[in-house]
């Protein structure tokens, strides 16, 4: 007889709370990095100090370091923002809504998708302020007490970002620290030397395992639950304001603020699984990063594609419903103009290759499951810079027509970032659990009691 269906989520028939705890717990307190760790990190620190260096030259030179022009005034730095506040959308979105649903998978990949919300949108902040033509004075976009009656241009979308990505990392910081408050409880107890208990139980704020602490700790987590779901599609819904509050053709749409929350998602949950690929090898956490957790994943990876193509679709269609000949252009631009082939590859990576995952022996596959996962990655990169390209090329008049061309600084703040994001989870892994170890220990006492 086969085992139901709700045991995948734990591999073995019944792991124990000490099994569980040591599992999470033993790499960080009592096993050094070891090798690929340190691979990694030295791996990673080229690119940090690529980024660190790209950021330090364009305070010093500006903006015309890259590759904008008198037309294109928008380029990768938009698109890169873009691309990593969907990401970072997409891990407090996901830990929030399948906590609403009480899905159960949700247990093993939560914690490491709310820290991939605050290394992302952390990144995400860099670019509005790199791409200022004076960044020195980012600060101007904060309404604060001056001499100079000086206050932000409410009506402006960079002011919008400002706010969004403030109050989006601060509530994604609180809903992130409280979920650990058990665990560092666990690090706390289980802590072998003097440091280590103050560290932890600091960290912990005198968490004791009390009823009462789990009362409020259950309210207050499904509350802040709650609150981010709307917080999260308000947020990439005013990155898609930043295009569609335009009168530009191809951006004054209204699809565009549920089609951004969408693809935050879609791009999200490739991250998330990319992770989970790494850190389940990484870590050794087979027994509870479970192929049905891939499987899962992968569906709501391929739900995600449909919809995107669908809004491609859309797009298409309403250009040629509505009738405007500056849309019109646009769209036939965009399929024969001098990104089509970026464009050719945005479809094939985000609508053609996901349709692998209908199949079980795909979503069962990790290596096909990681290269499908990079490739929508990949295409939703190219979707955000051709948003910006093929309209700012391609605007009503013909006189303003003008392509863009990459720089070395473009190609350094594009992937110089992905070294520091790789740094905050090699650091992450050292310090704290990736995985919640409480949330575990309740499937695992459920599986045990179906």
């Amino acid at each position: 007889m086969s085992a139901p269906r709700h045991r995948t989520w734990i591999a073995a028939d019944r792991l124990g709370y000490g099994e569980i705890s040591a599992a999470v717990a033993d790499p960080i307190q009592k096993r050094g990095p070891g090798r690929a760790w340190v691979i990694a990190l030295l791996g990673v620190m080229p690119l940090v100090v690529i980024t660190l260096v790209a950021i330090g030259a364009v305070l010093l030179v500006g903006i015309g370091l890259s590759g904008v022009n008198t037309t294109v005034v928008w380029g990768f730095s938009i698109a890169n923002y873009v691309w990593w506040i969907g990401i970072g959308n997409a891990g407090t979105l996901i830990s929030s809504m399948l906590l609403l649903t009480r899905q159960r998978w949700r247990a093993s990949i939560n914690r490491f998708a709310e820290a991939m919300t605050l290394f992302a949108a952390a990144i995400a902040g860099l670019f509005p302020i790199i791409h200022l033509g004076r960044p020195l004075y980012a600060y101007w976009l904060a309404p604060y007490p001056n001499t100079m009656d000086l206050w932000p241009q409410w009506r402006s979308a960079l002011v919008w970002d400002f706010w969004a990505i403030l109050s989006y990392l601060l509530f994604s910081a609180v809903f992130w620290f409280t979920g650990l408050l058990p665990d560092l409880a666990t690090m706390r107890d289980r802590a072998e030397t003097r440091t280590g208990r103050m560290v932890y139980g600091a960290l912990a704020l005198g968490w004791r395992n009390s009823a009462r602490h789990w009362q409020v700790y259950e309210t207050f987590h499904r509350t802040m639950a709650a609150l981010a779901v709307p917080l999260v599609c308000s947020v990439h819904s005013i990155v898609g304001l930043d295009f569609a509050a335009s009168l530009m053709p191809g951006w004054q749409e209204s699809l565009f603020p549920p089609y951004f929350v969408v693809g935050a998602m879609y791009s999200g949950f490739a991250m998330v699984v990319m992770l989970a690929i790494v850190i389940r090898w990484g870590l050794g956490l087979q027994a509870m990063i479970t192929p049905a957790h891939f499987d899962a994943m992968a569906k709501v990876m391929l739900f995600a594609s449909v919809a995107m193509t669908l809004s491609y679709a859309t797009e298409w269609f309403t250009a040629w419903y509505g009738g405007e000949h500056a849309d019109r252009t646009v769209v036939g631009y965009v399929f024969a103009g001098d990104y089509r082939w970026l464009y050719a590859g945005l479809l094939v990576c985000n609508c053609l290759v996901p349709q692998a995952l209908w199949l079980r022996s795909v979503r069962g596959n990790l290596w096909l499951l990681a290269a499908i996962a990079i490739l929508i990655n990949v295409g939703m990169w190219l979707e955000r810079i051709l948003i910006v390209w093929n309209t700012l090329s391609h605007d009503y008049a013909m006189s303003l027509w003008r392509t863009y061309h990459v720089s070395l600084y473009d190609l350094a703040i594009l992937f110089g970032p992905l070294g520091l994001f790789v740094l905050g989870f090699l650091v992450l892994a050292r310090l704290l659990p990736v995985v919640s170890m409480h949330e575990v220990r309740q499937v695992s006492h459920a599986e045990g009691a179906a």
